[in-house]
């Protein structure tokens, strides 16, 4: 759904290949991988020029809000986790996204009134809509990064996304009807440096 497939366990074997290859172009780097019992990974990469670390255990809170009362966070499924930490660092540039999906016996309205109570200490909000969580997120740094969040694509679709705060630092709260109930994804983006999609 929102967050994309990082490490299930083919996954996790392509990440070490990919460390492996980053550490015969820079020799002086380290890898770690751990797998743990709950299928959850973490991949550490450390080179000269920079890290890259991949949790799948996100805590709601690195994502500056609270988690909504009575929701359960999605399990994995179809080897697709549904939540990561990820930071990647360097010199030049940097991004960190945390990401974590829920699902909620509550509607739509409830959760989403909630979530804007909390989000105004960020700045104004902006409400989208979208036929999918994520919509079309493009997170932006240097110059373009300080601009106030806007809506992309035609702003149609039964998922609203409350969003706030600028262009490379950004808070997300995605909301999806489901059954009587909701699917929803709260998410933190933060870049720097030079300009990144998402």
């Amino acid at each position: 759904m929102f967050t994309p497939k990082l490490l299930d366990n083919k996954d996790g074997y392509l990440a070490l290949a990919a460390a492996l290859a980053v550490c015969l172009v820079f020799p002086a780097c380290s890898v770690s991988v751990k797998d743990h019992d709950s299928g959850d990974s973490k991949v550490d990469i450390e080179t000269p020029i920079g890290g890259i670390h991949v949790n799948e255990e996100a805590d709601v809170h690195d994502t500056g809000l609270p988690p909504y009362p009575g929701a359960r966070q999605k399990p994995s499924s179809d080897g697709e986790t549904k939540s990561a930490n990820v930071n990647i660092s360097s010199g030049l540039f940097g991004v960190k996204v945390v990401a974590i999906e829920y699902e909620s016996d509550d509607p739509p309205g409830k959760i989403l009134a909630f979530y804007r109570k909390r989000m105004t200490k960020f700045g104004d909000i902006v409400e989208c809509h979208t036929d999918k969580h994520g919509g079309d997120m493009v997170a932006r740094s240097g110059e373009h990064g300080s601009r106030p969040v806007s809506c992309e694509g035609d702003n149609s679709g039964n998922v609203v996304e409350l969003k706030t705060g600028t262009e490379d630092n950004e808070h997300l709260v995605s909301v999806e009807p489901h059954g009587k109930g909701s699917d929803f994804a709260v998410v933190y983006i933060r870049t720097r440096g030079k300009q990144a999609d998402i």
